[in-house]
């Protein structure tokens, strides 16, 4: 055991029995020195991340910067509304009485940040425990360097380092972790990785939230207007390349479409790629850069497969050197082909023909849940069977990959593409205890409660479970015949 790490977790617990992480003053502060850190080191980040991914600071601030100002500033806006105990309506048979739901902070928590979105998905999560009142331990990706080193020298200085710390390293430090208790942990990641972990906080029965992904599908209905059309086109175009070239956990896996309308689709999605990132390999544009070597020979051997090969209508073509891979189109890839079974997390696009749309649904049900569907239709009663029939962490119509900046929308898995929800006040309720309290008076004593039983007392109680909200009548009513009784006998 690395007793440094030891150390960095004494020192948090200390903090946090302290108590001064309760107050709304602390909470607010380091929201602020957040919202202060994104303004002062915009520039650096950016350069962070181009280091690392290879992003436009456009792509660098919509998808990371933006998305960390838009949490931090309704977190602070919101934080002293969601700490307020949450008072409920108590039911007569409890008269007189008060009960509210109180939220508190689990205590020490761990959040591990995956490298596709080194700054927001290390940030996002900071913001709903620092929200909740917590002490953070966070470990960035070391996949991400540039930014993994950004974070652990810049976040001392705008955050109380005393109750927010970074821990740099790769899969040791990240097993060292896990071997110590925490009050929570945050990972978001792959699902092989998210197996370990929740493997690794059973040992000390911690909770987990677990951000996976899985391959998120694409239903594409048949759209007469040319308008509509183009605009789908663009979107899904949008929400396979423009989100990290792919590597994105929400981002667009497949689409599904009839087979007469596939090469419509083919055509317009050709033409936004041409217009979006160019057409030639070495002159690439706008996209972001496969990670690593590991990653490139991941995603370039889905395509050495000669049936996956031979589907290829688009693309496909491959610079080693550089580790780019063109955006590419595949139609009817083989269906057990590793493209088809194992996310891809790459610029590769397989287009799945079915005669009917219809079918998407038993074709998506018969794989793992995903974390996102995305469905392009102005048919409603299509809308209603996928909205009945499908299970996954989020389903949005006409639009792709969106849905993860909505914070009035909690963002997560369902099955195998996680457990747990985030983002807005689902992150505040992730990081937090919602506890009971109960308010009892003196003043009355249902004497029904205690032995000695008869049959007056199972007729009260009965009473008292059936008629909950017009209680109290029938509870003083049934006390005043019992009494009646008692005296008689």
């Amino acid at each position: 055991m690395d007793g440094v790490h030891e150390d960095v977790l004494g020192e948090l617990r200390k903090t946090f029995s302290s108590g001064r992480t309760r107050g709304v003053t602390w909470r607010k502060a380091q929201l602020q020195g957040i919202l202060k850190l994104l303004v002062e080191k915009e520039e650096e980040i950016f350069e962070a991340l181009k280091q690392d991914l290879g992003k436009h600071p456009v792509e660098s601030f919509r998808d990371e910067v933006g998305v960390v100002k838009k949490s931090a500033t309704n977190a602070l806006r919101c934080v002293e509304k969601w700490m307020a105990p949450q008072k409920g309506r108590m039911p007569l048979v409890f008269f007189p009485a008060r009960g509210a739901v109180v939220s508190e902070p689990l205590g020490v928590v761990l959040i591990f940040a995956s490298w596709n979105f080194p700054i927001s998905l290390a940030l996002d999560p900071v913001i709903g425990a620092i929200s909740a009142g917590n002490t953070i331990v966070l470990k960035p990706s070391d996949l991400a360097p540039k930014c993994s080193s950004f974070l652990v020298n810049t976040i001392p200085l705008y955050l109380d380092p005393e109750a927010i710390k970074v821990v740099e390293g790769g899969k040791e430090v990240a097993e060292q972790l896990l071997q110590l208790k925490w009050d929570k942990i945050f990972f978001t990641g792959s699902p092989q990785v998210g197996r370990l972990i929740m493997s690794a906080a059973a040992k000390h029965l911690t909770p987990v939230t677990l951000e996976l992904g899985g391959k998120c599908p694409t239903i594409f209905d048949t759209l007469s207007n040319s308008s509509d059309l183009q605009v789908a086109v663009k979107r899904v175009a949008g929400g396979k390349w423009g989100s990290c070239n792919g590597q994105a956990c929400i981002g667009i896996d497949y689409v599904l479409v009839e087979t007469q309308f596939a090469p419509v689709l083919i055509e317009l999605l050709k033409k936004y790629i041409k217009k979006f990132h160019g057409e030639n390999l070495k002159t690439l544009k706008n996209l972001a850069r496969i990670v690593n070597k590991h990653h490139f020979d991941r995603v370039h051997n889905l395509l050495k497969d000669p049936k996956v090969a031979a589907a290829v209508v688009y693309g496909g073509s491959v610079d080693e050197k550089n580790m780019a891979i063109e955006p590419t189109i595949l139609l009817n890839p083989p269906l057990d082909a590793d493209i088809m079974t194992e996310e891809i997390f790459g610029p590769l696009l397989p287009i799945i023909t079915l005669n009917n749309i219809e079918e998407s649904i038993q074709f998506i049900n018969s794989r793992p849940k995903p974390l996102a569907i995305y469905a392009f239709t102005k048919n409603e009663s299509l809308k209603e069977k996928i909205l009945q029939e499908t299970s996954s962490g989020s389903l949005t119509f006409n639009d792709a990959v969106i849905q993860f900046i909505c914070d009035i929308l909690p963002f997560g898995g369902v099955g195998q593409s996680g457990h747990g929800r985030y983002h807005g006040k689902y992150s505040f309720d992730t990081f937090s205890h919602e506890k009971a309290v109960l308010h009892r008076s003196f003043l009355i004593e249902l004497e029904p409660r205690y032995p000695p039983w008869n049959d007056f007392k199972m007729e009260f109680v009965s009473l008292a479970y059936d008629y909950n909200y017009v209680g109290l009548i029938l509870l003083l009513l049934g006390l005043r015949r019992i009494f009646r009784t008692n005296r008689r006998q």
